[in-house]
């Protein structure tokens, strides 16, 4: 029988795969139904996330080792062991007897001789030989195959953040992310969170380790997992100079609930009426759970408010989601070309929205978590041409924090150590 730990990691490949799930959703639903904690749910966690991410060049080196492609049960089996030998401290020997009990568990006994012979071939090198006798002459591929990300993305982060940071950016891309707590103003306080105190949010910690969710601070929602980029646009929202009436605050987009429970917080103090507006029903019964009071579920791209309604409002724009890849390693190989067209129209009407039933003197906060520059850049730009419209510098004390247009903000994971946030800040004017 294979064991508790790699069949857990197993399972969570396999509905990545077949279910289009979330990794880092799937993941303390699986450990929690294998009563697995401490040691063995770090060791799950490692070898399924990390194994996600390297996916693609775990993929190349097997391709190199099989006779023929193997079916999609059976790689990720030899995907989960390519992880074991060639980025974790696993000796060899256990790394291939684990994985051949759990080929013969999943796959059947047939595979068994194929998955021993595989993976002792992948044993041979280490990762650094293997990606300099495969890597491809060109840049692009070389970089794609190093550091396991798809040639279209590598070449779309490229043009976001130059070749300069390039490699560095895919390399922060597959660190695992830090746990990053947020203390919810008024309701909880960064003492009662355990870990150092983030850089730039006042009410952030990286937390120490351990499960989150036995905080009873975050158990009891009044703190909650978010990572310091997210907690600095609820901030930027909120702490940006305001002239006059400054009464009613909107969430546009704000499934699953992070940032708006955020929102919801820094509102409180202040006194302010704050809503929430998610298209997406499901999505808007997690904004609630969040502890966000007043939600209700309606299309940002036709909003059913009078024009002039809001004194401040959030876009968090459905986006591609390539800056948050350490998190979601998955996304990489889930996303296409395609769907960054199909969401730029998406994100241009939703910004135009917004800004039609903000009250003239009012804000619009833009944010995506992607720093591609059809997201970002070409989405604000064309909206300034209105003549009601106006960019609002940011002034933050972030450092190498510009964004594409001068007064707008752009996070980055090998800068920051955050989530690739973009954020651009506009005004309605007077006019």
């Amino acid at each position: 029988m294979p064991d508790a730990a790699r069949s857990a990691a197993y399972d969570v490949l396999r509905a990545v795969r077949t279910d289009d799930a979330y990794a880092n959703l799937v993941l303390p639903q699986v450990l929690a139904a294998r009563n697995l904690d401490g040691r063995d749910a770090a060791f799950v966690t490692e070898l399924a996330a990390g194994t996600l991410r390297g996916q693609g060049t775990y993929d190349a080196i097997i391709d190199h080792c099989v006779p023929k492609k193997p079916q999609a049960r059976l790689r990720d089996v030899l995907r989960l062991g390519a992880h074991q030998l060639l980025a974790m401290r696993v000796p060899t020997h256990a790394a291939v007897s684990a994985t051949v009990d759990l080929a013969k568990a999943r796959t059947g006994p047939r595979s068994a001789a194929l998955v021993n012979a595989v993976l002792r071939r992948i044993g041979e090198r280490s990762l650094e030989e293997w990606v300099a006798a495969l890597a491809p002459a060109d840049e692009t591929g070389r970089l794609a195959l190093a550091h396991s990300h798809p040639d279209w993305v590598v070449e779309t982060l490229g043009e976001a953040v130059g070749a300069d940071e390039l490699e560095a950016l895919l390399a922060a891309d597959n660190q695992p992310p830090r746990v990053t707590l947020v203390a919810r103003p008024g309701l909880a306080t960064l003492e009662e969170l355990p870990g150092e105190a983030t850089r730039w949010s006042p009410y952030g910690v990286v937390a120490e380790g351990g499960d989150p969710g036995a905080i009873p601070a975050v158990r009891d929602g009044r703190a909650g997992v978010q990572d310091e980029g997210s907690q600095l646009v609820a901030l930027a929202l909120a702490e940006a100079p305001l002239d006059g009436r400054d009464e009613r605050w909107l969430d546009a987009c704000a499934g699953p609930g992070g940032k708006a429970a955020l929102i919801q917080a820094l509102a409180d103090q202040r006194g302010v009426t704050m809503l929430a507006a998610e298209r997406q029903s499901h999505r808007a019964e997690l904004v609630r759970r969040a502890g966000v009071r007043r939600v209700v579920v309606a299309d940002g791209t036709r909003p059913p408010y009078v024009e002039g309604t809001f004194d401040r409002i959030l876009v968090d724009a459905p986006c591609s989601g390539l800056g948050a890849l350490r998190r979601r390693p998955e996304s990489r190989w889930r996303r296409r070309p395609a769907d960054i067209d199909s969401l730029v129209p998406l994100q241009k009407s939703l910004l135009a929205s917004a800004l039609d039933v903000v009250r003239p003197g009012g804000l619009v906060l833009y944010a995506t978590c992607s720093p591609v520059l059809a997201e970002t850049r070409d989405v604000v730009a064309p909206i300034l041409d209105r003549e009601d419209v106006e960019l609002v510098p940011i002034e933050w004390e972030i450092p190498d924090s510009d964004g594409p247009i001068p007064g707008t903000r752009q996070l980055w994971p090998h800068r920051h150590q955050t989530d690739a946030m973009f954020l651009a800040l506009l005004r309605r004017s007077e006019k």
